[in-house]
């Protein structure tokens, strides 16, 4: 989505044009409104109110040709396993936070959180929409090259989003292969060393370092720390905690995209070539808490997830 918006936009860049942007995304969104009629219900929930036979259609209607049996005994056996450790009525946010449920999950929350939180702080957010400016700087392009659309900075934004997009199908081809924590660790770490290339080339001046590196970055954030946080929370909570902890690191991802994408170009002028300094950290502290913390659920269901990594954090 984020690669077709830049390609769509470097051609409606210019007014009146740019203007046709905007009908574009409320094209999309009144498409997207009606196709929310014909969006099957969860078959969590339905297995969760009693509705087994709605929910096995809806896993056949979702996975045509496929077998379901095991993923829906797998699902009927969590939701008895909630059932008979007493989760009702469902716990609070607050009682789920301080671990002040029969089962504490404090260590799996504050995995949830934390990969929420480091997702928008390792940077790849301020890259796609900063890339142009950076390059423009890094290639000393005049207001007068500026003005002829599209610039050389442009044509390499597209290039890094369409890497973003290569990297994202290889990050999920591979995932279920050597496990989140594996990949996490890759990625992260190449994320940190690929920000640490952008300041180096920031500050001896070299374009082409700097958009290499750039690329770099893009190739190896979004393979895994760029969408990893969003299969957690599903894979990570019992259905009990799933509604409320869900809501929170998304209002915390929000939040700090918002955050980010304000400070980004007050950085930018603050310290210069060294942007990507805090994005180093952010994107090496990632890499610790994969090596040391996160929890794996490649091949586990959510029991055996929860009775592993139950506890306080550690």
């Amino acid at each position: 989505g984020v690669f077709l918006s830049q390609v769509v936009s470097i051609g409606l860049s210019k007014a009146p044009l740019w203007r046709v942007l905007f009908s574009i995304s409320a094209a999309i969104a009144i498409i997207q409104t009606l196709l929310l009629f014909f969006i099957p219900e969860s078959p969590k929930y339905l297995a969760s109110t009693n509705q087994i036979d709605k929910a096995e259609a809806v896993l056949v209607r979702l996975r045509k040709d496929m077998d379901i049996a095991f993923e829906l005994d797998d699902l009927l056996t969590v939701l008895e396993y909630s059932r008979q450790t007493d989760y009702v009525p469902q716990p609070t946010m607050w009682q789920v936070l301080a671990g002040k449920t029969e089962i504490d999950l404090r260590h799996l929350v504050f995995s949830v959180l934390f990969l929420m939180l480091s997702q928008q702080w390792a940077g790849g957010k301020g890259v796609m929409f900063y890339s142009t400016e950076i390059l423009s700087d890094s290639f000393h392009l005049s207001d007068e090259e500026i003005k002829h659309i599209p610039t050389i900075a442009q044509l390499l934004t597209l290039g890094i989003g369409a890497v973003g997009l290569f990297s994202v199908i290889l990050g999920m081809c591979i995932l279920d292969k050597v496990g989140r924590r594996t990949v996490l660790m890759v990625s992260s770490l190449a994320t940190a060393i690929s920000s640490a290339l952008i300041v180096i080339g920031s500050k001896v001046d070299i374009g082409p370092v700097v958009a290499a590196a750039m690329y770099l970055f893009n190739l190896s954030f979004q393979s895994g720390a760029g969408f990893i946080p969003y299969l957690c929370a599903s894979e990570l909570l019992p259905y009990y905690a799933l509604g409320s902890i869900s809501g929170l690191a998304t209002s915390i991802n929000c939040l700090t995209l918002f955050i980010v994408s304000f400070i980004f170009p007050i950085l930018d002028k603050a310290i210069g070539p060294y942007l990507f300094v805090p994005f180093i950290v952010t994107s090496f502290v990632t890499f610790l808490f994969a090596v040391f913390m996160m929890p794996e659920a490649r091949g586990k269901s959510i029991v055996k997830v929860v009775d592993q990594y139950k506890g306080p954090i550690r």
